[in-house]
């Protein structure tokens, strides 16, 4: 199948890369992942991993959200937010959106748990599905939500500097080109499965959305629509994610000290802490005076420990891999 995305003058100009992290999005891309056989260099140690962990209430969730084909809107909407805030939103879904939602899916998942015909009518079966969710999240997650951020960060960066030098029209045809082919003003996703759709935007414009275990491009219908992409990622490493995502951004780390001096060591945590942060925001966080942080952070990014750009009248910072494996060395991860 081939998704045919068509802009117009005003969808370009609308076109923009998501500010940060959707959870309940990204989960629905890692319920997707954990199901699927795909990529098993990349997801086999953490499929094994996590499938053993579900509850009852989190293989519910996961079965209106397939490997492959449609799941209903409400469960997984592309925001911005802090779990529990979008976890609410979920559970305030009026019963008529929940049926519209399964009728929509109904055609493409003939499949579907019987369950599901009572989902909208039934309030103590909805609140253990959205509870199930929570759970899908923890598990699937929360774990690695902090190196997530860190991705995300890496990944914006890189987006922003084929903005920066080559347009939108860069943008569009680097973000994944294994999946996504620009061929002006259409952009054909290439999808799992025979057919094409067309998808007209109609001056919405379109959210790129990066993603740690999205493994192609996936195409979420909404206003804007959106379309999923793996976030800057050699899909033939391994997903190396542990629970302890928070360790490496510790300060005291006395090797890390040891090695860079104990203000460059803060500096260089307080970046990769806070991806993407500005030189005033780096020197706030590392409690040095503006012109000491740019000058800590100029020694860090001439040894390829991080990397800075600049949009507008803003300095941006984040950590290179190479900062990161100091980091991830010194605490023994």
């Amino acid at each position: 199948m081939v998704y045919r995305i068509h802009f117009t003058v005003q969808d370009l100009a609308r076109t923009r890369v998501a500010d940060g992290p959707m959870p309940l999005h990204e989960l629905e891309l890692a319920a997707r992942a954990v199901q699927s056989s795909g990529q098993p260099a990349r997801f086999g140690a953490w499929r094994d991993r996590t499938r053993a962990q579900l509850s009852a209430q989190a293989r519910m969730a996961l079965a209106l959200m397939p490997a492959v084909g449609a799941s209903p809107g409400f469960l997984s909407p592309a925001k911005a937010g802090a779990l529990e805030d979008l976890l609410a939103q979920v559970r305030s879904t009026p019963a008529e959106r929940i049926r519209q939602n399964l009728r929509e899916i109904a055609p493409h998942r003939p499949s579907l748990p019987d369950w599901t015909r009572r989902l909208a009518d039934d309030a103590s079966l909805f609140a253990e599905l959205c509870t199930g969710l929570g759970h899908l999240y923890a598990c699937l997650l929360a774990p690695y939500w902090a190196q997530f951020g860190e991705h995300l960060a890496i990944d914006r960066t890189l987006r922003l500097q084929q903005l920066l030098t080559g347009g939108v029209e860069a943008l569009l045809a680097q973000a994944n080109p294994q999946w996504m082919r620009w061929d002006p003003p259409v952009l054909e996703i290439r999808m799992v499965g025979g057919g094409t759709r067309d998808l007209y935007l109609e001056g919405q414009g379109l959210l790129l959305v990066p993603s740690l275990f999205c493994d192609r491009a996936v195409v979420t219908r909404g206003r804007p629509a959106a379309v999923s992409y793996p976030a800057g990622q050699d899909p033939q490493r391994p997903l190396r994610l542990t629970d302890r995502a928070a360790a490496p951004c510790r300060a005291s780390s006395p090797a890390v000290a040891a090695l860079l001096g104990r203000t460059r060591a803060a500096v260089l945590t307080a970046i990769a802490e806070h991806q993407g942060c500005t030189t005033k925001e780096l020197a706030a966080r590392a409690r040095l005076a503006p012109a000491s942080a740019s000058e800590h952070a100029t020694a860090l990014r001439a040894a390829g420990l991080t990397r800075s750009l600049r949009h507008r009248n803003s300095v941006h910072h984040s950590l290179t891999p190479l900062g990161s494996a100091i980091l991830n060395g010194h605490h023994g991860v």
